[in-house]
């Protein structure tokens, strides 16, 4: 069995690692919890956070070109509302949910 509270711990770890990312280190701490913990719902948890960081940086890249034909200024504002709002609602399943890994909508999974 595994510690359901170290499994909240680290799975609301790695949903929250995105609001670092100003720091460099928010794709690292979800790929340590990936090799570091041996709890399944932990390493899925690790595995869609990932994906989220993949999804937001490419969807970044193309509405910063779209800016440039002034249509990205909308774009990259919600962008910035869903690079909030998803992950505290991750955070908030992590924490309330501690036996199924949260899916982030619309996004492709590509681990």
């Amino acid at each position: 069995m595994y510690d359901p509270d170290k499994r909240k711990l680290l799975s609301a770890l790695s949903h929250g690692s995105i609001f670092f990312s100003l720091l460099g280190v928010s794709i690292a701490i979800p790929i340590v919890m990936l090799f570091v913990s041996d709890d399944p719902v932990v390493k899925e948890n690790a595995k869609e956070a990932l994906n989220f960081h993949l999804n937001v940086w490419l969807y970044g890249i193309i509405f910063g070109v779209l800016t440039l034909v002034l249509i990205g200024f909308l774009l990259l504002g919600i962008l910035q509302l869903v690079n909030i709002v998803l992950p505290v609602m991750a955070i908030l399943h992590s924490l309330s949910t501690t036996e199924q890994p949260y899916r982030y909508p619309f996004i492709f999974r590509l681990l």
